[in-house]
């Protein structure tokens, strides 16, 4: 095994935490964990508010590519897991129609199901064609133009935040269900809905605590020592290899494993190549909103099991709302009584928001949308904005982590996780967290970093299966 040095890991989130508890495994102790918050988690935290509710940031559920981070969670958290199967629908056309879109057009009205058929025929029937230019084109070639307008171009547009023809198509995989049209004549022939689409349409959820339970389990694995909350890095110099903290204290490593975001870091640190710097600046990113609905009050029988929902018309502000109180009832003060809602919204250079009037907006919203009824009472309001929501997978996004990371690396600094390798195909919290276990076994010299290298495969389930 490789003798990595003194090791310094900046950021507590699932990536920081998976590559702490990789090196207290193997046996290094030359590691310090630094988190600029009071706590871990990162984007996987929870809060619980004055009112006693429960809240993630965004919608959060575990379902996972890889059984050594099932077993980790399990390490972390024993059996206080609930297990739910997935419930996700589209709200359009004053109506639910389930998830994925494609799957179930016989919810809609039978001259839109023709046109929509004869469309995803025509496309299907299209000899191969050369590579499409970007995002919109995509989507355009493999749905056609009915689909296109209805769904998936304002969908998208709500999510990402920035015009379609910006964004590259190699980051998609399991991402979006591509069109299997036997199966869609069947749904149709049939009026059967088809749900069954999709890595997660199983996953299981803490029972207490929100999300942030498993990240602060996690935390516990690890020697306390070990970790440092509450300053964050405000320098980097790659040359002496030190970091200044915001408490004024400065730290030395010989491996540095970074997960601020790539751009953020490449702003802070001193002795990076300018041609590396600007790259870094040319990342895109969108912010997200989320807005936590306490309420007491009778639930509508439509959202009964109900998990999320998708949101592609322009009269909400929100992309998604997730029936928070149906992951678990600990999420409010009282299940009998209280039950709760979360609200994402995107915020992008190309979508402005207003922060001050967005809540007003979205509990408008919800009541026109028919998820909260007229006689049921906000009692609670929870407003968060994460600055770095979603990884822009822009076209020329590949080209730009071709010349920033490598760089990094020479100069012993491996920057992974969501927006530390900035690969949203692999940013969920098991690719998050595996990203950081693999990079520590790469350095050590017992293992390889598949993640953020072979992302089909990964996600393919080939690391699912157990060694024999």
């Amino acid at each position: 095994m490789n003798d990595p040095g003194r090791v310094v890991i900046l950021g507590a989130g699932p990536t920081g935490l998976g590559a702490a508890y990789a090196l207290h495994s193997a046996g290094v102790e030359d590691f310090v964990l630094i988190e600029a918050t009071d706590h871990p988690g990162g984007l996987a935290s929870s809060v619980v508010d004055r009112a006693g509710f429960t809240w993630d940031i965004g919608g959060h559920v575990q379902f996972s590519h890889y059984w050594r981070y099932d077993d980790l969670l399990d390490q972390a958290l024993g059996d206080d897991w609930l297990h739910h199967e997935r419930e996700s629908w589209i709200w359009i056309r004053d109506r639910f129609v389930p998830y994925p879109f494609q799957n179930n057009i016989h919810r809609l009205d039978e001259r839109e199901r023709i046109q929509i058929l004869s469309e995803l025929e025509r496309a299907a029937a299209l000899p191969p064609q050369n590579p499409p230019l970007h995002f919109a084109d995509w989507i355009l070639r493999t749905f056609g133009p009915t689909l296109a307008d209805l769904f998936f171009c304002p969908y998208n547009f709500k999510v990402w935040g920035f015009p379609l023809h910006m964004l590259g198509t190699r980051w998609m995989g399991e991402r979006v269900a591509v069109p299997d049209l036997s199966r869609i004549r069947r749904s149709v022939r049939e009026g059967r809905d088809d749900t069954s689409w999709g890595p997660n349409n199983t996953f299981r959820f803490p029972r207490r605590g929100g999300t942030g339970a498993i990240w602060r389990g996690v935390a516990q694995l690890l020697p306390a020592e070990n970790l440092q909350f509450g300053a964050g890095a405000i320098r980097i110099d790659l040359t002496q290899r030190q970091i200044v903290l915001s408490g004024g204290r400065t730290v030395f490593y010989d491996h540095l494993i970074t997960t601020v975001p790539l751009d953020a870091f490449c702003r802070l640190s001193e002795g990076l190549s300018l041609e590396a710097r600007e790259a870094a600046q040319s990342l895109v990113h969108s912010s997200v909103h989320v807005l936590g609905f306490g309420l007491r009050g009778p639930k509508p029988a439509s959202l009964g099991k109900k998990c999320w929902m998708y949101f592609p018309e322009p009269d909400s502000p929100y992309y998604r709302v997730t029936v928070f109180s149906n992951y678990s009832p600990h999420h409010v003060p009282s299940s009998g009584e209280y039950w709760s809602l979360m609200a994402e919204v995107c915020e992008s250079s190309h979508k402005p928001v207003d922060g001050t009037t967005l809540a007003d907006w979205a509990s408008r919203s919800l009541r026109e949308n028919r998820l909260i009824e007229n006689d049921t009472e906000i009692v609670s309001l929870w407003h968060f904005r994460a600055e770095h929501g979603y990884p822009t997978p822009i076209a020329t996004r590949d080209e730009v982590l071709a010349t920033v990371l490598p760089v990094l690396e020479r100069h012993r600094v491996f920057s992974r996780g969501r927006f530390g390798a900035w690969k949203y195909e692999v940013s969920n919290q098991d690719h998050s967290c595996m990203q950081g276990i693999e990079v520590v076994e790469r350095l050590l010299g017992i293992g390889e970093e598949v993640t953020i290298s072979r992302p089909d495969y990964v996600n393919g389930g080939a690391m699912l299966k157990r060694s024999a």
